[in-house]
């Protein structure tokens, strides 16, 4: 059965989801993790993918971003992953794929949504019980969103809103991790990357359908394993 076309709008935020193959690890040191985020910086930014969230686990990562134009996400996993992916096979003498198959992409329905998956992205540390605040993570975007002040990352009129100055943004925002995801919000985030769907209510799905024209699909039934 042939995959079905990957779609991305223009101008609407996406939960990103790439794993290492056979869920290996990705990222063996710090010298890592760096370069990848470097990539990063200077690849989204010249294919025009605004990166508001970010989180690097060891053998998996997430990126909520937005896509100027259609192509946008799709060059720079292409390019960032390559460009990694030579490099660790270099510095570590070995063959082979470094990622498992294609991304994974969910559109979010962003009045509802957004900081929901903010908040998922950065707490996956505390979810794997690695540190038991996101702040104490260094490989995420935690502590420039609760800052206040993003550096390098593009923040989107939902973060704008949190506050009229960034005191104000970084205070609301901590405010934020004060308790944990609810059971449905994790599912739902888990199933929409899973099998690459929205996450997002009915309402705003078939609003998109019709809007441009596309056909989302369907999650099927089941629940899939933890994505952190």
């Amino acid at each position: 059965m042939p995959r079905r076309a990957r779609i991305y709008i223009p101008g609407l935020p996406y939960h990103i989801v790439q794993r290492g193959n056979n869920r290996q690890a990705c990222f063996r040191d710090r010298a890592d993790f760096r370069l990848y985020l470097d990539l990063w910086q200077r690849i989204a930014r010249r294919y025009g993918t605004a990166v508001h969230a970010y989180c690097l686990m060891t053998n998996h990562v997430h990126f909520l971003v937005t896509p100027e134009s259609r192509d946008s996400i799709s060059r720079t996993m292409k390019d960032v992953g390559s460009r990694f992916a030579q490099y660790v096979n270099r510095r570590y003498e070995r063959t082979g794929t470094l990622w498992e198959g294609r991304h994974r992409s969910s559109l979010v329905q962003s009045d509802r949504y957004l900081l929901t998956c903010y908040r998922y992205i950065e707490l996956n540390p505390v979810r794997a019980g690695m540190v038991r605040h996101p702040g104490q993570y260094e490989w995420s975007s935690f502590q420039l969103n609760s800052q206040g002040e993003t550096g390098w990352l593009v923040p989107r009129e939902e973060y704008l809103r949190l506050g009229r100055d960034a005191g104000e943004r970084g205070s609301a925002y901590r405010d934020l991790f004060s308790g944990h995801l609810s059971d449905e919000d994790l599912d739902l985030i888990r199933q929409a990357a899973h099998f690459n769907q929205p996450v997002a209510d009915e309402g705003f799905r078939k609003g998109i359908e019709s809007w441009f024209a596309v056909d989302l699909g369907h999650m099927t039934r089941g629940r899939p394993r933890s994505a952190q």
